[in-house]
C-alpha cells in the first residue's frame, strides 16, 4: 500500500542548500576575478541570470518523471546530435572559430551558447536506456549478451564524440569518455571483456604519451596532431622552459594559489593577475584570496554533492534512474578533478570549467538541467507502508 508524502517531504532539500552555496561562491569568485582586469561585461550579473534561468529548468525538469525521460531520452539524444552538426556547417557570423574551436553559436544581448553543453546530459539519458532496454530483453547474462551491450552503448556514445572531435574540443571529447566509462562500470558487464579493453587503451594513452615527447613529427604527419596541442603537454611537464600561453597561465595559477597559503589574502585582495580568471581558473582566485582552507571547502562542497548523488543511486530501485545518476556523478567528478587538478600541475590544461562556480551559461545551464534530473528522481518518491524498502516511480 502507497504512502502519501507531502510535496514538500518529496523536494530535494539537501541538494537544493548545495546549490544555494555554490550560487553564493560563484557570485563572490566571478566578481573578484572580473575586477583584476578590464571588461566591458558585467559577468557577476550575467552569472545571476544564468542561475535564474537553471533554476527554472530544474522547476520544469522536476515534474517530469523519470519514464517520460525514458522515452524522451532518444529525441533529446537526436536533438543534441542535430545541435553539434548546426553549429559545425553553420558560417562564421553564427558560429565563430573561438581559441581554434568552433562550439558556440552567438546568440545577440545573451552572448553565446555552447551545445555539447547540454550534449552531455542528453547522452546519460540516452546512454540509461540502452542498458535498462538490454537488461530487459536479456534476462540472462552471457559474454555475447555483454559484447552487444558494450558496442552499443560505444556507438551511441562514438556519434556525438566525432562531432566534437570535429569542432575540435578535446575537453569535452574527455568528459564524453568519462560518462561512457561509468556507464560501462556499472551496467554489469563482464571483467572478461571490460579488463582486456582498458588495458589495451591504457598502453594506447601510454604509447602516444611517447610518442608526444619523443616522436612528436610522427604524430603530426600521420594522425595531423597540432603544434599548439604539443605545448599543453610540454606546458604541463614544464611550465618553466615553455613560453607558451598555457604555461603562461599554469605559471600564474600556481603563483596564485601558492601565495594564497593557509587562510588566502582576503576578498578582492588578489596580487596576482591571471587572464579570464572567473571561468577555467576560478579556483585560482578561491585559492590566493582564501587559501588552502577556502579551496578545501570548495572541495568538500563537491565530495558532499557527489556522495548525495551516489546515495541517490542506491536508495532508487528503478535501474534507468541509478545509470542517470552514474552518468551525472560521472561528469561532475572528472569536471571537478579535472578543472582543479589543471590549476595546480596535476593535470594538463583543458578548457573544462569548475561546475556551478566558473562563469559560463551553457555550462551552468547543462549542470542545473542534470541536477533538475536528480529532484526528478527525489520528487517522484514513493513509499510503501509494511515495507522497509524505498522506492521511485518509473
Amino acid at each position: 500500500m502507497e504512502r502519501y508524502v507531502k510535496k514538500a517531504d518529496r523536494f530535494d532539500w539537501t541538494l537544493t542548500l548545495l546549490l544555494i552555496l555554490f550560487f553564493l561562491i560563484s557570485c563572490v569568485a566571478i566578481y573578484s576575478a572580473q575586477t583584476s582586469a578590464q571588461y566591458d561585461e558585467n559577468f557577476l550579473v550575467k552569472q545571476v541570470f544564468w542561475y535564474a534561468v537553471g533554476a527554472g529548468i530544474i522547476l520544469v525538469s522536476i515534474f517530469i518523471d523519470s519514464y517520460q525521460y525514458k522515452r524522451l531520452s532518444w529525441y533529446l539524444y537526436g536533438l543534441g546530435l542535430l545541435l553539434l552538426l548546426a553549429v559545425f556547417l553553420a558560417p562564421e557570423s553564427i558560429a565563430p572559430h573561438r581559441n581554434g574551436a568552433k562550439s558556440w553559436f552567438i546568440i545577440p544581448k545573451l552572448g553565446s551558447i555552447q551545445p555539447s553543453e547540454f550534449v552531455k546530459t542528453f547522452l546519460i539519458l540516452a546512454l540509461s536506456r540502452v542498458i535498462t532496454t538490454h537488461q530487459e530483453k536479456h534476462l540472462e547474462k552471457s559474454l555475447k549478451t555483454d559484447f552487444r551491450l558494450l558496442c552499443k552503448l560505444a556507438i551511441t556514445t562514438a556519434v556525438p564524440l566525432g562531432l566534437i572531435m570535429l569542432q575540435p574540443d578535446l575537453g569535452t571529447a574527455l568528459v564524453i569518455l568519462s560518462i561512457l566509462t561509468g556507464m560501462i562500470l556499472l551496467s554489469g558487464i563482464t571483467w572478461k571483456i571490460i579488463l582486456p579493453i582498458y588495458s589495451f587503451s591504457a598502453s594506447l594513452a601510454g604509447l602516444i604519451f611517447y610518442l608526444v615527447l619523443q616522436k612528436p613529427e610522427f604524430l603530426e604527419k600521420y594522425l595531423h596532431v597540432q603544434t599548439y596541442q604539443f605545448n599543453r603537454i610540454y606546458a604541463w611537464l614544464d611550465p618553466n622552459n615553455h613560453s607558451t600561453s598555457s604555461s603562461y597561465h599554469l605559471l600564474k595559477s600556481l603563483s596564485a594559489i601558492g601565495s594564497g597559503l593557509i587562510s588566502g589574502k582576503g576578498f578582492s585582495q588578489r596580487e596576482v593577475y591571471i587572464p579570464e580568471a572567473h571561468t577555467d581558473f576560478i579556483f585560482a582566485v578561491i585559492g590566493e584570496e582564501y587559501g588552502f582552507v577556502g579551496g578545501s571547502i570548495v572541495i568538500g562542497l563537491f565530495f558532499m554533492l557527489i556522495y548525495h548523488l551516489i546515495k541517490t543511486s542506491l536508495e532508487t530501485t528503478d535501474p534507468f534512474n541509478t545509470y542517470v545518476c552514474t552518468g551525472i556523478i560521472s561528469v561532475l567528478t572528472f569536471h571537478v578533478f579535472q578543472n582543479v587538478g589543471m590549476t595546480i600541475q596535476v593535470l594538463p590544461i583543458t578548457g573544462i570549467p569548475l561546475p556551478f562556480i566558473s562563469y559560463g551559461g551553457s555550462s551552468l545551464m547543462g549542470n542545473m538541467f542534470a541536477m533538475g534530473l536528480v529532484y526528478s528522481i527525489r520528487y517522484h518518491h514513493r513509499t510503501y507502508m509494511f515495507s522497509s524498502e524505498k522506492s521511485f516511480s518509473s
